[in-house]
């Protein structure tokens, strides 16, 4: 009796594998606006909108915060960023681990990657600003 109530709860535990996964990754994207400065202590935040191929669409408030051997101020307009390794659109929502080397004047360019788990987002942008330094961050993306 104990191996069968035991069999029931593997196929229960089984069956309950999130469809999403069986269905394969998601492919999404998103578009963002950032602003921020550091000293030592590193603040930004904006807002922006993940798209995917499923159709979903979300917009969201992005804010990332950390600290190392940085000074300045700058400002994203229409980044981009792609995503991979979600399974469903709850996977993006969240914070990322990120390390960064930074230097940049008047107008800059920006590229890095953050990881949550399995989920990695590409970032790029130009904007405007000044900045040098290395950092260690937390890039938080959640629902407006």
């Amino acid at each position: 009796m104990k191996k069968y109530a035991l069999a029931l709860i593997a196929l229960t535990t089984v069956a309950a594998v999130p469809a999403a996964q069986a269905a394969g990754n998601i492919d999404c994207e998103l578009a963002y606006n950032l602003a921020g400065w550091s000293a030592f202590y590193k603040t930004a935040s904006g807002t922006g909108t993940i798209t995917c191929d499923n159709g979903a669409r979300i917009p969201v408030k992005i804010t990332v915060k950390g600290g190392g051997l940085t000074v300045g101020k700058s400002k994203i307009v229409d980044g981009k960023g792609r995503f991979s390794g979600a399974y469903s659109v709850n996977d993006l929502i969240g914070s990322y681990a990120s390390v960064e080397a930074h230097a940049g004047a008047d107008k800059s360019s920006s590229a890095q990657v953050v990881t949550k788990g399995n989920v990695s987002l590409a970032l790029a942008g130009t904007g405007k600003g000044w900045d040098l330094g290395v950092a260690g961050s937390k890039f938080t993306i959640e629902r407006r």
